[in-house]
């Protein structure tokens, strides 16, 4: 049975902007909200996780987290355990404890990417993004994602999540078509959350946008199990 009164915080991957959610709130029947960036300069992980924390009005909720926004969600889970009642990864990364966004990577994906946020920055060339966060999305949605990119802060990529004691109901939504996060890679991740629940989607690495009633359908599956 769906409960309509749970409320969802969606946590929405690197540069992405709110409106990719739109589609699937407006499918699901649940009050939710898309965390806001944070206002400081340069904000830390920490800073993520309190802007996203302070967008709650309810007392509690389930954070569905898309790609970095996994990295968020272990912030969260280490700052306020008791308003979290689950946890949805769809295709997200996981870090252990003491692991950034990209010391979670393989090897050598963990040693390039250091050097390359240093060197060019956060924001990938408009041919990567397309070719990326755009697979299987249309002309005019890919477009979108380009134009709405926005630039992050290294800080998101390198700050170190400090680990949690929270052990609730945990599941992940895997994109099997993803040229972002490829499936295997998630499949470790999925493998390092508590709950058992997993299910696949054939779309890439933007499955709100490239399917959003069956991502909707997802998460109400999720919410109801």
């Amino acid at each position: 049975m769906i409960n309509s009164s749970e409320t969802i915080l969606f946590l929405s991957g690197a540069g992405l902007s709110p409106w990719i959610w739109d589609d699937v709130r407006r499918e699901l029947p649940f009050a939710s909200v898309v965390a806001p960036r944070p206002t400081a300069d340069a904000p830390s992980l920490r800073d993520y996780a309190e802007a996203a924390i302070a967008a709650v009005d309810d007392d509690t909720f389930t954070v569905v987290a898309h790609s970095i926004g996994g990295v968020v969600a272990s912030e969260i889970l280490r700052l306020a355990p008791e308003r979290v009642n689950g946890v949805l990864a769809v295709s997200a990364v996981v870090p252990r404890s003491g692991e950034s966004f990209v010391s979670a990577m393989p090897f050598p994906n963990r040693v390039i990417l250091p050097l390359a946020l240093r060197l060019g920055g956060t924001r990938p060339p408009e041919s990567a993004i397309r070719r990326g966060l755009g697979h299987g999305l249309d002309e005019t949605l890919a477009d979108r994602i380009v134009t709405d990119f926005t630039t992050e802060p290294r800080e998101l990529y390198l700050d170190r999540t400090r680990g949690h004691s929270w052990t609730g109901r945990a599941g992940y939504l895997m994109t099997t078509q993803d040229r972002e996060l490829p499936e295997s890679m998630q499949q470790r991740f999925a493998g390092r959350l508590a709950g058992d629940w997993r299910e696949s989607i054939p779309t890439g690495h933007l499955p709100m946008l490239q399917d959003s009633s069956e991502t909707a359908a997802s998460i109400a599956r999720f919410i109801a199990a």
